[in-house]
């Protein structure tokens, strides 16, 4: 393996976990924003907590067709095809302008999150082969989720403060465009 081969292989994971850390930040950035949600949107205490749900049960109900899919039809290409109706369904929300609009937009993101999840793992075994290799980038996967839940805490208060609580959606729209792209140009096509 070439060390071009290579430092394209680290890139490529570098996508890989710049796609599902954006999953992750979106189901923890939501959780700081609900009381400015509700008071703009009107929302009454019981239904506010389907924006979260609508996300956490699509995303669960679909992590492991998810991953069959990605069996069936190529792990790169379910990639794309979860990152797509992510970023597009994360505009939507950020966009809305009732509760049932927010709610009904939450659970896209949920099911592009529950493909992209299911899939980028194994499009990082797929990547690094040799079990050093895989062992680093094993653990800079872990990292990059583990890290974040806190910086979605973090980005959700930040974002809600200084700008709206929209913007914690709309945050989705440049990192998920960036990774759709990376993607097509960095990990190999299915077959490969």
């Amino acid at each position: 393996m070439t060390s071009l081969d290579m430092r394209r292989r680290w890139l490529a994971l570098y996508v890989l976990c710049l796609g599902d850390l954006m999953i992750v930040l979106d189901g923890t950035i939501v959780n700081v924003a609900l009381p400015s949600i509700r008071d703009d949107l009107g929302f009454s205490q019981t239904s506010l907590a389907w924006v979260v749900n609508a996300y956490l049960l699509t995303f669960g109900g679909f992590l492991l067709l998810g991953g069959r899919l990605g069996d069936l039809f190529g792990h790169r290409r379910m990639f794309l095809s979860g990152t797509g109706p992510f970023t597009a369904a994360s505009l939507a929300c950020g966009i809305a302008s009732s509760p049932a609009f927010l709610i009904a937009a939450r659970a896209v993101p949920g099911l592009g999150g529950a493909v992209v999840s299911a899939v980028a793992l194994s499009l990082l075994m797929m990547l690094f082969t040799e079990p050093a290799d895989r062992a680093k980038a094993m653990g800079v996967f872990g990292f990059v989720l583990s890290g974040g839940g806190v910086v979605g805490v973090l980005a959700g208060g930040i974002l809600t403060d200084l700008l709206s609580w929209h913007w914690i959606f709309l945050v989705n729209l440049p990192i998920g465009i960036a990774v759709f792209l990376l993607t097509l140009r960095l990990l190999p096509a299915d077959g490969e």
